[in-house]
């Protein structure tokens, strides 16, 4: 019986309790660890909200600890539980059969509930992320989204949803128009010779993806000495917008070539796509037009003749105060017909839904070397068979705390377009800025002043050309852990050397821009993240790869971890091992190893991968104390000997899957 069927077992007999006791529905019932194991297994403030509930429904006041008193009895007919305390005011302390329990779950799975994205029988959702505009090479900010959102559709996965990743293209935006401005008008380029340029740089080892990083940035300080090069922005924008034509090919050629370095980019991180919707698409296909007529016909939006909006399509929103930075109203189509981002992402969003009625047309994109596909939208028909994209019951968009606005505007439009869909079905994981600590500015080249490296952070401008490449974050933290393995390890050969620092900086990055919580700004420290001490990914992997050694060297001692775990499974009572241990580790161990699949639940309800960040981190730690407290396989005992084995081998299952999750490897070796 693992960790959650015992609790869903715990809140049935509690609901069970409340009626019959007392004719009290009881909902939802909230559970908590206690600090110590000491102090039990599960906690129930349960009586507390009885209490209340109590008083709403009769008028009658009664003490929550005599609540407790009186359910105690039905939570201790549960066959797993051996004795249940009320302590303090009233909280419902529930202590399991520890042996029973270790018995019973010797060889579970941490993580029972991961399905196949194949498997159309699952529920599915959508998870959007990444979304660079493809212009120039992703950056810092671009690899948290992306990590994000990567480590939420595992989450979602791990509790059996059935996750399709998306990465919107905007290949039709400002930002590609810029790009394109700079090649035709500056270098004096068209696409043939923008076809050989990349060539150039093919062969000189250059990247096209940071070649119009420059071309960006240089474009952007021209625009400030020349408003006729400026107004050539509108113009070309309006190419691309159309199609069809020579300025429309080439941006699609800059905007393709971008994201194929941005997808290679993304893909030393592990982190992959199913589709890459495109802007252009939504346009050409008419989804907006679709969207435009329905919402008019719902009465969603409506046309302002007069004031201030006058000649514009507006979105009332009558709870939302206007400020400084957003209109009461959203616009989501200008006075001169065009539409707004807002308006498309609407569109974009009924897609994605399934409530639109129109589809995509997709060709392949890429293969990755194990056979998973990425699919791109086209206008053209399909070129191959593929699975059905879109029709989530649930869509995630990962995009930063400052389109927070449109989100809702969204989210507002598409639930009064489908109010059986509601609100609920979208969800925005909104999160804050990176910034570099000066250390990591300076590592990276920026000169910085003596004010500057006395502030907390230095922020990134990628339009000023002030930022920080994702391809240059990870070389520089492959460097810097090579270096640190071939100090450790000179004896192996390169190319091991070279992937265990590559597991080693990929870790460090993810872990170090998951462990904050999503409304946190970042600042990265390349010493912080790298660090083998403390909250970081490399203590987490370290812990990991000294649970495996355990077990490299168990048959050294003539052991196996089935004979363990037969040994442990006939023993009968573990009582006297397990109420033995002074500190109550090998249960503190055992119990915290067997909670990931709890974890992983709370950080999806919660939308924070932070959650199973920290779980990951403590259970490290906890490894790392109980294997510091025993000598498992000195251990002259045999009962014993067993017991800390095949507590070792839940832990380092445990830790190695919440890292999977997180998307972490662990090496062979540190």
């Amino acid at each position: 019986m693992t960790i959650t069927e015992i609790v869903e077992l715990l809140k049935a007999a509690l609901r069970t309790a409340a009626s019959e006791k007392f004719g009290i529905d009881l909902g939802q019932i909230v559970v908590e660890t206690p600090p110590k194991t000491e102090f039990g297994d599960f906690a129930f403030p349960a009586a507390f909200e009885l209490a209340k509930l109590i008083k709403q429904a009769t008028g009658e006041k009664q003490n929550p600890r005599a609540i407790a008193e009186s359910l105690r009895s039905h939570l201790d007919q549960v066959a797993i539980v051996s004795k249940v305390d009320v302590a303090g005011a009233g909280y419902l302390n529930v202590f399991v059969d520890r042996g029973k329990f270790l018995a019973e779950n010797l060889a579970a799975d941490p993580l029972p509930n991961t399905v196949d994205a194949a498997d159309e029988s699952a529920a599915k959702v959508c998870v959007e992320h990444t979304s660079v505009n493809p212009n120039k090479a992703a950056h810092i900010g671009h690899v948290r989204n992306s990590v994000l959102g990567d480590t939420f559709h595992r989450i979602l996965k791990a509790t059996g949803k059935r996750v399709e990743v998306q990465n919107y293209i905007d290949n039709t935006g400002v930002q590609v128009a810029d790009v394109v401005v700079g090649f035709i008008y500056i270098e004096g380029r068209d696409l043939a010779s923008i076809k050989a340029l990349d060539a150039e740089l093919a062969a000189a080892g250059t990247s096209f993806d940071y070649y119009c990083w420059d071309l960006y940035a240089k474009v952007g300080q021209a625009y400030q000495a020349d408003e006729e090069l400026k107004a050539k922005r509108s113009e070309v924008l309006h190419l691309i917008e159309a199609g069809g034509n020579p300025t429309a090919e080439l941006a699609d050629y800059v905007a393709t070539r971008n994201v194929e370095c941005i997808t290679d980019t993304m893909e030393r991180l592990g982190i992959r796509y199913d589709l890459l919707p495109r802007e252009s698409e939504i346009l050409h296909l008419h989804f907006w037009d679709k969207a435009f007529e329905q919402m008019k016909q719902l009465g969603v939006i409506h046309f302002e003749a007069e004031g201030k909006h006058a000649g514009c399509w507006v979105m009332p929103w009558e709870s939302h105060t206007a400020s400084d930075d957003h209109e009461a109203d959203k616009i989501l189509v200008r006075s001169n017909g065009t539409v707004t981002y807002t308006g498309k992402d609407i569109a974009y969003q009924m897609w994605k839904l399934g409530i639109l009625g129109l589809d995509f047309n997709y060709r392949l994109f890429h293969t990755y070397a194990d056979g998973k596909q990425i699919w791109i939208t086209t206008p053209n028909p399909d070129d191959h068979q593929h699975t059905h994209f879109g029709g989530g019951e649930t869509i995630y968009n990962v995009i930063d705390t400052r389109q927070s606005y449109p989100q809702e505007v969204v989210k507002k439009g598409v639930a009064a377009i489908s109010p059986e869909r509601g609100e609920k079905a979208s969800v925005h994981l909104a999160y804050e800025m990176v910034a570099l600590s000066p250390a990591a500015a300076e590592e990276l080249g920026f000169e910085l002043s003596d004010e500057d490296r006395k502030r907390p952070f230095i922020e990134m401008s990628g339009r000023k050309g002030l930022g920080v490449k994702a391809d240059d974050l990870i070389d520089r933290l492959e460097a810097n852990a090579l270096a640190e393995v071939e100090s450790r390890h000179a004896e192996l050969q390169f190319d091991e050397k070279l992937r265990i620092a590559s597991q080693l900086a990929v870790g460090a990055l993810r872990y170090f821009l998951l462990k904050f919580t999503r409304n946190t700004v970042i600042v990265f420290d390349f010493k912080e993240a790298l660090s083998f001490e403390g909250e970081t990914g490399c203590f987490c992997q370290y812990s990991a790869v000294r649970a495996n050694s355990v077990f490299r060297k168990l048959g050294d001692i003539g052991e196996s971890l089935d004979e363990c775990r037969r040994r442990v499974a006939e023993a009968g009572s573990l009582d006297e091992i397990i109420s033995a241990d002074p500190a109550s580790d090998i249960w503190s161990m055992a119990i915290l190893a067997s909670r990931l699949e709890e974890t992983v639940r709370q950080s999806a309800a919660a939308n924070e991968p932070a959650i199973l960040a920290k779980y990951a981190f403590s259970l490290a730690k906890a490894f790392n104390l109980f294997y510091h407290n025993h000598k498992i396989l000195s251990e002259s005992d045999e009962l014993k000997r067993s017991v800390l084995v095949t507590v070792a081998d839940m832990a380092r299952r445990s830790l190695t899957a919440a890292l999977e999750t997180l998307g972490i490897e662990v090496p062979e070796r540190m």
